[in-house]
């Protein structure tokens, strides 16, 4: 079983949820696990810590995907805050029994380089700190493109979807087969 505690890059954001990339993982796993999205838009670090662990009592996942910080970073949260939050959820996973998967994401470039290169740090940092699978950037080859961002420019369309399930796929997997699922076929 999969827990993924994000934010609205994780619910389907401004699109139907089917199209999420949650969805699509659920659909690609074609019964072989299930997948708990408990991600809510506007999400933060610290509220998601905070609801973390009757979440991990309730569903006993396997796997903790945690897809968090934008909101911290476009709050402007201390790094150092939004590490001290992410390192629990980290610890409370891990202390509960499940893997924990990381997808790093970035700000946008006005909040400054120095706040930018500390915030995107504490995702490289935790990932030495706990050997943890990190995908750097969740929307890479998306923020760029053409169609795959809303008129916002923060939230992906639906057309942005499968390329972020492609991003997440090659770290999740080992995972996924590491807990007994067979995804023979998949690449």
């Amino acid at each position: 079983m999969l827990l993924v505690m994000g934010d609205s890059l994780s619910a389907a954001y401004g699109i139907e949820q089917q199209a999420g990339w949650v969805s699509l993982l659920q659909a690609r796993l074609d019964g072989k696990a299930q997948v708990v999205n408990a991600s809510i838009s506007g999400e933060t670090s610290s509220g998601a810590a905070a609801r973390l662990p009757d979440l991990l009592g309730q569903h006993e996942p396997d796997i903790v995907v945690l897809e968090l910080g934008g909101n911290d970073g476009l709050r402007g949260l201390p790094p150092s805050q939004f590490e001290a939050n992410m390192a629990a959820m980290v610890e409370a996973s891990r202390a509960s029994g499940a893997e924990v998967l990381l997808l790093g994401i970035d700000i946008p470039p006005n909040y400054g380089r120095a706040y930018r290169d500390a915030f995107t740090a504490v995702y490289t940092r935790l990932a030495d700190e706990f050997e943890l699978p990190l995908v750097p950037f969740l929307l890479e080859g998306v923020v760029l493109e053409d169609g795959l961002m809303q008129a916002d420019g923060i939230h992906p369309t639906a057309a942005a979807q499968p390329r972020i399930l492609e991003n997440v796929w090659p770290k999740l997997a080992p995972l996924l087969e590491e807990n007994g699922m067979k995804l023979a076929g998949d690449s």
